[in-house]
């Protein structure tokens, strides 16, 4: 059963701006916490920004004042605003949320950024 749902990727030029969304099932309640993580080829996955329930966000260092993590007003999907976008952005980029104490993991949508 697929309960978190990424859109949004593709292919860009440096310098342009995506925005990823992430869609959690209605079998999915009280989420406590909700992240983007990313993916590059051959390295690990590390986490790019979070937001709490209660609306507070931190962002990786790499990505400061150029993405920005939000939510929806229902709290049922999150997106993640990428702009300035460089080609150490290219990756596969994975929605995580956390449920009373549950975890769940999307299946991750490609951005690739084109010097």
């Amino acid at each position: 059963q697929v309960q978190l749902v990424e859109s949004g990727g593709g292919l860009v030029q440096a310098g342009g701006s995506l925005r990823l969304s992430c869609a959690a099932s209605r079998s999915i309640f009280s989420i406590n916490f909700m992240a983007w993580y990313r993916e590059a080829p051959g390295k690990q996955r590390e986490l790019v920004a979070s937001i709490t329930s209660g609306g507070s966000t931190n962002y990786a260092d790499s990505v400061k004042g150029r993405f920005a993590i939000s939510r929806d007003v229902a709290k049922t999907t999150v997106y993640l605003q990428m702009n300035s976008l460089k080609p150490e952005d290219t990756a596969v980029y994975y929605c995580y949320a956390i449920s009373n104490a549950v975890r769940y993991w999307g299946q991750g949508t490609q951005v690739t950024v084109s010097s």
